[in-house]
C-alpha cells in the first residue's frame, strides 16, 4: 500500500490521530506508517474525526475492524497482529482520512508460558488465570472457552 507523506507541520499536529485539522487544508493529508494508529489485539479504541463519516473501509478485516458509533466517532478493534489501513469517506464518497493501523500485543499483566512448541497466556494480577490470546495452543484455548462458557451458563440458571 502506498501512502502520501504528511507535511512536517501536519505530521507534528496529527501524529497518531485522526485530526479535525484535516479539514483546514483543501488537499487531504494521509498518515504514514511512522504515525500509525496503534490498538492492542482483542481491544477496542475510540477514534474521533473532524468530519462526518459515511463509510469506513479496513484493508484487512482479519487484522482490525472498525464501526461507526456516530458520524464523528469510530470504534477500532484489534483482531490479529499486523498492519492494515483504514479509509474514511464522507457522504458523497470523498476521502476524509487514510490511516495506517498497527495491531500489537499488550504485555502488561500477562505471562506467556512455553512448553515445547505449545504456548499459553495467563493474566496474573494478583493470581494467575487463563486468558484467550491469539497464538496460544488450540487445546488450551478450547478448554479456556469451555470453562468460561460453563461459568456463564451456571450464572444464568
Amino acid at each position: 500500500m502506498a501512502v502520501v507523506s504528511l507535511k512536517k507541520i501536519t505530521r507534528t499536529i496529527c501524529t497518531g490521530l485522526i485530526c479535525a485539522a484535516l479539514s483546514f487544508s483543501p488537499q487531504l493529508s494521509f498518515a504514514t506508517e511512522d504515525s500509525a494508529v496503534t490498538v492492542n489485539v482483542n481491544m477496542a479504541r475510540i477514534l474521533r474525526i473532524g468530519s462526518p463519516a459515511a463509510t469506513v473501509i479496513i484493508g484487512n478485516p482479519g487484522v482490525a475492524d472498525v464501526t461507526i458509533q456516530d458520524p464523528q466517532t469510530l470504534v477500532l478493534t484489534g483482531r490479529s497482529f499486523g498492519h492494515t489501513n483504514l479509509i474514511v469517506l464522507d457522504g458523497v464518497g470523498n476521502p476524509i482520512a487514510d490511516l495506517v493501523i498497527k495491531v500489537v500485543g499488550s504485555q502488561r499483566g500477562f505471562i506467556t508460558v512455553y512448553q515445547g512448541s505449545s504456548r499459553t497466556t495467563l493474566a496474573c494480577a494478583p493470581n494467575c488465570q487463563p486468558v484467550i490470546m491469539l497464538g496460544d495452543d488450540i487445546d488450551y484455548t478450547a478448554r479456556s472457552i469451555s470453562s468460561s462458557s460453563m461459568v456463564a451458563s451456571s450464572a444464568n440458571q
